[in-house]
């Protein structure tokens, strides 16, 4: 009977460790998507040209030069906002996999790969784009699932 107890005591995290660890993980969250979003903003016509140089979404490069970079400090508004935390990461996780997506689709089907991600991110290589994305969309489930399980 003891083994069982054991077993189920393994590994569990306190209420306030989760709340840290789901702070912590919003803040790399915050951080990422106001260093983006500040460098494609501050410069804006480098972002933009790349965008227009892109096959696909090149007829649509202004609509997305601004929206890319006004919903990424959006999301990073309702990540600090306790009340609309949970719909930041939401956010946050689906942004982060429609630009995986995007990267993956461009490896596959274009013949230029442009990077507009702004600032030291636009130096990975695309290998390294899609695991860095890869681990911040494995951070925001395991944010979610902790506020889940919270309580």
């Amino acid at each position: 009977m003891d083994s069982i107890t054991a077993k189920k005591q393994r590994f569990q995290l306190t209420n306030k460790r989760k709340e840290l660890l789901i702070l912590m993980i919003c803040l790399l969250c915050i951080f990422l998507f106001l260093y983006t979003a500040c460098a494609k903003l501050m410069d804006h016509r480098r972002f933009l040209n790349g965008l227009h140089h892109v096959e696909v979404i090149g007829p649509f490069a202004g609509y997305i030069s601004w929206l890319v970079p006004s919903a990424e400090l959006i999301i990073a508004v309702l990540l600090v906002v306790p009340q609309t935390l949970k719909w930041g990461l939401y956010s946050f996780l689906s942004l982060m996999t429609l630009f995986t997506v995007y990267i993956l689709s461009m490896l596959l089907w274009a013949s230029k790969l442009p990077c507009h991600c702004g600032g030291a991110i636009e130096k990975l290589s695309w290998g390294q784009h899609v695991w860095f994305n890869l681990a911040f969309i494995a951070l925001a489930i395991f944010a979610l699932r902790l506020l889940k399980t919270k309580n």
